[in-house]
This record gives C-alpha cells, sequence and structure tokens, in this order.
C-alpha cells in the first residue's frame, strides 16, 4: 500500500514549503489467521463485491464477467469478485486491489471518484438468515457494478474468467454454477442497470 506523506520545510525567507512524498506503507494491513479466526467469530467483516461488465457506446451492459473459483471446501463455482477491506483502507482502494488481483493490471476498471454501492449484502454463517451465505462468518458487503475498459484475465486464484450476456449470465445453467447468493446478486445488479431480460 502506498501512502502519501506530507513533510514540511521552511524554505528561504521563511516561507514554509509543503513536499509530498509517496512511500510504501510497511504497516500490517490484516490479522494473522488466529487472530482473523477470533475476529470473524465475533465481529461482521466489511467486504466489497464487484459484478464487472462490459458496456456498449450507450452505456448499456452488453455482458458481465464471472470468474471460476476453486472454493475451500474443494469445490468449483463461478462468482463476482469478493475481497475485504483492510483497516484503513479507502473503499475505492479496495476496490481497485480486488479487481486487479482477479481480472489483471490491464483490466482499466472505470470506478468513480466516489463510489457508491448499488446495494449492501449481509452473508452469514446461517444460509436461512438472507440466503447470502458465507459458513466462516458474518460479512457485510458493499456492492459494485464496475464497467471494465480493458483486457481481463483471470489471475491469482480465480481459474477463468467467461463473459455472458445479460440473458446468459440469468439462465438456470449458469445460477447453478454459482454459490452463496451470489446469482441474486448478478440479478440485481442487472435489475439495478435496467438490464434484467
Amino acid at each position: 500500500m502506498v501512502a502519501s506523506v506530507i513533510d514540511p520545510v521552511i524554505g528561504r525567507n521563511g516561507v514554509r514549503i509543503v513536499v509530498v512524498t509517496e512511500i510504501t506503507d510497511v504497516i500490517a494491513t490484516w490479522l494473522p489467521v488466529d487472530e482473523l479466526d477470533t475476529a470473524r467469530a465475533r465481529l461482521p467483516i466489511v467486504y466489497v463485491d464487484v459484478i464487472p461488465v462490459r458496456i456498449n457506446e450507450l452505456g448499456e451492459v452488453v455482458s458481465v464477467g464471472l470468474l471460476l473459483r476453486a472454493r475451500p471446501d474443494g469445490s468449483i463455482s463461478r462468482a463476482v469478485i469478493s475481497g475485504r477491506v483492510f483497516y484503513g483502507e479507502r473503499i475505492r482502494d479496495a476496490l481497485l486491489r480486488h479487481i486487479e488481483k482477479d481480472l489483471g493490471p490491464m483490466a482499466l476498471p472505470q470506478v468513480p471518484a466516489s463510489p457508491t454501492p448499488f446495494t449492501i449484502a449481509e452473508y452469514f454463517p446461517d444460509v436461512q438468515v438472507t440466503g447470502f451465505h458465507d459458513p466462516r462468518q458474518h460479512a457485510v458487503s458493499m456492492v459494485y457494478v464496475v464497467p471494465m475498459t480493458g483486457d481481463c484475465a483471470p489471475s491469482q486464484n480465480a481459474l477463468d474468467l467467461v463473459w455472458l450476456t445479460p440473458e446468459e449470465v440469468v439462465s438456470e445453467n449458469v445460477r447453478a454454477e454459482m454459490t452463496g447468493g451470489q446469482d441474486r446478486l448478478v440479478r440485481l445488479a442487472l435489475a439495478h442497470v435496467g438490464m434484467l431480460p
């Protein structure tokens, strides 16, 4: 993580000059595994979910990107981009970090300067609470639709990336490949942008 540091300097004639420099943050941004497990057992964890889309010249969604991921239990599923927000991290920075982690540095996401989620998803270990399920924890996730204009390629722990039309992404076959309620998130996203078939 890069942080800006303000370094005041006294220049000629006693004029105060402020120099802003970029430094690499060396403070740990997350918890060791045992402390994370304790936190997950006692606190909701903040996440972001991103539905990557391609849009046409009219701003209409023409395709939705889904990742193919290996889940902790060994199963494989289609998924949206998802990840934790670190302590001290701005939401916009968390969005950019997770998009780059999953789609690569050339995805060129169009994240607004002040992003606002289109919905909030609450994940619980008990699937009956909200329909959004995470067996590890209670997580509160801000959900965004983000247009991508660059070349996207699966990276990190994503096995594949497929772009589907709005009709394809809400089909029974694709919805059956998604877990944790993320198929509902995709439908909500398409409804939000006026493209639910």
